[in-house]
């Protein structure tokens, strides 16, 4: 019997992963707005997210709510953090018992500071709860470059059912029991990218930039093993890969926020002018809250939670990371 999927979230990434599973089994996904989903049907196309792209032709959209999900074997959530519980809460009444629901969303909830998985745990309890997290750029992965992804969940039987419904050629998909590092890494990555974006906007060279991202690297281990992940997660697929991914591609939209501040544009008007949500922007103010609870230095994320929400420029907070002392360079990784 084929297991059938069900999508939430017609957003770039989410489009993109209902089209790897229409691949291989019956996927319908779900659009807030009919107008996408009929699109989708009609045109196999999403052109308000990725345009110029055409879809697989057995992927189905749909703008009902209950018929995306009530026959849904796997239910797969592509929406941001900021609706993540909101529309989970709105689908839960029509998921069938102890269906998997996988979380492709790379943030914290805002005022709880929960992680996705959580949420599915309180909304759904008794559902397995898995991410799928790593270096992916969805339009990439439509052009048909080969990518790596890696799905984390605790139960190693539920890891591989969903690794062989979304792993193809060149699509690879591993798996990892550490969820709390898988989320965090993919969270914080975010935070990171903005500062690198900063760097590009302000002219700073690649050795600025590479010293951004390796010491983001160290942050987000640091937060990440603080909360309970392995320290091993954070060199892998969902840390060093996805961060090396979000930093330096034109396509990340948390490096284009960044690259905007550090042309001197201000974040009202850089998010105004995005169609789509970057995470990295209220995560940042998440991601502070958990440094200052976790007792950590946490310098990089400190200054791009001043220029998105205190307002700060980027040169700002370009000079106030090197106010920071240094030392040893593995001293609380």
């Amino acid at each position: 019997m084929q297991i059938r999927v069900a999508v939430l979230g017609c957003g770039s990434w989410g489009t993109t992963v209902a089209h790897l599973a229409a691949h291989q089994t019956p996927t319908v996904l779900w659009a807030r707005r009919p107008e996408q989903a009929d699109e989708v049907n009609a045109e196999r196309t999403n052109s308000t997210y990725l345009s110029g792209y055409r879809l697989h032709e057995d992927l189905r959209a749909t703008a009902d709510l209950e018929e995306a999900v009530s026959r849904a074997d796997v239910v797969v959530m592509g929406v941001p953090s900021h609706s993540f519980r909101s529309v989970l809460e709105e689908a839960a009444p029509f998921v069938r018992p102890w269906v998997p629901v996988m979380s492709l969303t790379k943030g914290i909830e805002q005022g709880t500071k929960s992680r996705m998985t959580e949420i599915i745990g309180q909304v759904l309890p008794g559902h397995p709860a898995a991410v799928l997290t790593g270096p992916n750029l969805a339009k990439e992965i439509l052009t048909g470059d080969a990518a790596a992804a890696v799905v984390a969940t605790p139960d190693p039987v539920v890891a591989d059912k969903l690794r062989l419904l979304f792993n193809m050629n060149l699509f690879r998909v591993y798996t990892n029991p550490d969820v709390v590092g898988c989320e965090v890494a993919g969270a914080l990555k975010n935070v990171v990218a903005i500062a690198a974006g900063m760097a590009d906007g302000l002219g700073a060279g690649d050795n600025t930039k590479a010293t951004v991202i390796t010491r983001g690297l160290a942050e987000l281990s640091r937060l990440g093993v603080a909360m309970g992940g392995e320290f091993e997660t954070f060199s892998g697929l969902a840390g060093m890969g996805d961060l090396i991914a979000t930093c330096i591609s034109p396509q990340s939209r948390n490096r284009h926020v960044g690259e905007q501040l550090g042309q001197g544009k201000t974040i009202d008007e850089v998010i105004e002018s995005m169609n789509m949500v970057a995470e990295g922007v209220k995560t940042s103010r998440v991601v502070k809250e958990l440094g200052e609870e976790y007792g950590l230095e946490m310098p990089i994320a400190e200054e791009v939670f001043s220029v998105c929400h205190e307002g700060a420029t980027a040169a700002d907070a370009y000079r106030g990371l090197l106010r920071y002392p240094t030392g040893p360079e593995r001293s609380g990784y």
